[in-house]
């Protein structure tokens, strides 16, 4: 995925961006994650809706993989210090600037002083909040994606809490942009995820991964950055265990309740639990956008398909068209 970079951006001489008023549930600063440390037990952390974080970082005319926040829930609150331009995207969080209602999945001219804030969303669970250059945060291990678990990455390896400050650039010109609404993803409380089987699926007998792939499941109370373990049909496998072993974004995992488990960023690097397959990467964000009691379904695919899908869904996102609001400042 590619960017054009339209801003005049100047670095503030003091430690100047953002102070946050309300952190909300979870907020948590995001680059699109660490990767090459699964030898050292970090796993990649990074944006779960990945399409939205692209997509804010884009509305600010950024490189699509600076620093953003990744807003779960909501109930955030921030004052801008300096003079930028943000765009919100993902979850219909409302959205207000200074008291007056705003749209989402569009950039918007904000001043020193001014206070932004993220109501509390009825569709989806993740919002991504983007400043025009991205914010100023010291990597660890090569990325400020922040996963709490490990205690590593944004300002303090956790979440932001109340009078954290984000540093960030002054923006003294940007051309304001939006993506048009039949363009923007559609959240829904049902989704169908597609899986690659996994080397493993031979010791699921072709009964159980028939009861797996016409089943409905529901989002189960333990979902999270780190995975969402489903409720539904009970799936057997013929062992009970394996050697630990490299776990992939996506793995579906069968316990021995017979519940799966779909690991998402905050994944553990290595699992003893056999494995039916892996959601593809563009399907883990419609999973990652579900509250509690989504209804879920399951359909197998090769791997050549998924690349296909992922190669369409790219072409897509490089070829969609944004509209210019011609204001400048």
């Amino acid at each position: 995925m590619n960017s054009r970079i339209n801003s005049t951006l100047v670095k503030p001489t003091i430690n100047l961006g953002f102070i946050v008023k309300r952190a909300g549930v979870l907020s948590l600063i995001q680059d699109e994650g660490r990767y090459g440390a699964f030898n050292l037990g970090l796993t990649n952390g990074g944006p779960i809706d990945k399409l939205a974080f692209h997509w804010a970082n884009r509305l600010c005319s950024n490189e699509l993989n600076v620093s953003a926040i990744e807003v779960s829930v909501g109930g955030f609150a921030i004052i801008a210090q300096v003079d930028t331009v943000i765009a919100v995207t993902g979850a219909k969080m409302p959205l207000t600037i200074n008291g007056q209602v705003k749209e989402l999945w569009r950039s918007y001219e904000v001043k020193a002083g001014d206070l932004i804030e993220l109501g509390y969303t009825n569709v989806g669970v993740r919002s991504y909040f983007a400043v025009a250059g991205g914010f100023d945060i010291t990597p660890s291990f090569g990325s400020s994606a922040t996963v709490c678990r490990e205690g590593i990455g944004g300002l303090k390896g956790t979440k932001l809490a109340v009078n954290d400050i984000l540093a960030c650039a002054v923006t003294t010109k940007a051309k304001l942009i939006k993506l048009a609404k039949q363009d923007q993803p559609k959240y829904c409380n049902e989704v169908l995820l597609r899986i690659i089987p996994s080397y493993q699926h031979h010791h699921f007998s072709p009964q159980q991964k028939k009861l797996f792939f016409s089943s409905e499941y529901k989002v189960g109370k333990s979902c999270d950055r780190m995975g969402y373990r489903l409720a539904g049909q009970k799936i057997s496998c013929d062992i009970e265990g394996i050697l630990s072993e490299g776990i992939c974004h996506g793995a579906v995992q069968i316990p021995n309740d017979g519940q799966p488990i779909v690991l998402l960023n905050d994944r553990q690097t290595i699992g003893g639990y056999p494995k039916i397959g892996s959601v593809i990467s563009i399907d883990t964000a419609k999973l990652g956008q579900l509250a509690q009691g989504g209804k879920i379904r399951f359909e197998a695919i090769s791997m050549e398909k998924a690349r296909k899908l992922i190669l369409r869904d790219l072409k897509l996102f490089n070829q969609t068209q944004v509209i210019s609001l011609n204001v400048y400042f």
